[in-house]
């Protein structure tokens, strides 16, 4: 898959670095290791951590900026990362969806970047661009039903949307069924090491609880 930074996005985070992964995977529907390892993360977080100073972390606070240039309120269409802590702080069990959906949740909390998770085969053409979202470009949020996606960064396959940091689209999500995952991480902080660690993560978790035996990432720009 390539993938593309648009002029747009340029021109309000002009140091974002991303990285793509990219895996065969077996998914489940539960897996407690995992899910002790994001218990262990949030009650962390509950010790270090407040509502407020949670909008400090480098990775979410670059999101929350490029939010407000692209014209976007970050405390109303929160980034997913964001959106996550502060449920755990807030005393609120995460969504238990599957393996999959659970591990980039905990990837994306333990570096504070809103992370896309795919399902690769339902993509069209294969090219991503990430640009910004239109005026009434039509949108369906996983879980959220018709969004207003206008003003949030957006990657878009050959007939549309398919993943903002607020929530990635219906129409490529994972279900139980996936074995070709692909995973955007979006480093609006411009901090390239840190987003390298997010997705050497990434692999060290879908090997652990996904059976994965090839993997591989690349950083974009």
């Amino acid at each position: 898959m390539e993938i593309i930074v648009s002029k747009e996005i340029d021109s309000v985070c002009p140091n974002f670095v991303g990285a793509c992964v990219e895996a065969k995977v077996k998914n489940t529907k539960y897996c407690q290791p995992l899910w002790d390892e994001i218990n262990k993360l949030g009650e962390k977080y509950k010790a270090e951590l407040t509502t407020e100073t949670l909008k400090d972390r480098s990775g979410i606070a670059a999101t929350r900026r490029v939010y407000r240039a692209c014209g976007k309120d970050p405390s109303r269409y929160r980034p997913a990362s964001e959106a996550l802590i502060r449920r755990m702080l807030q005393g609120k069990d995460l969504y238990q969806i599957d393996t999959l959906v659970d591990l980039i949740n905990l990837a994306s909390m333990a570096f504070g970047y809103s992370i896309g998770g795919f399902d690769a085969d339902k993509f069209v053409g294969n090219t991503l661009t990430l640009g910004i979202g239109k005026e009434g470009e039509p949108y369906e949020g996983i879980g959220r039903g018709m969004i207003n996606i206008h003003g949030l960064p957006v990657y878009r396959d050959a007939i549309g949307g398919v993943g903002t940091p607020t929530s990635d689209h219906e129409r490529t999500k994972i279900t139980i069924e996936t074995t070709h995952l692909l995973v955007l991480i979006n480093g609006y902080d411009g901090d390239e090491e840190s987003v390298r660690q997010n997705a050497e993560f990434i692999q060290t978790l879908l090997e652990k609880y996904c059976e994965t035996t090839e993997s591989s990432y690349k950083i974009y720009r």
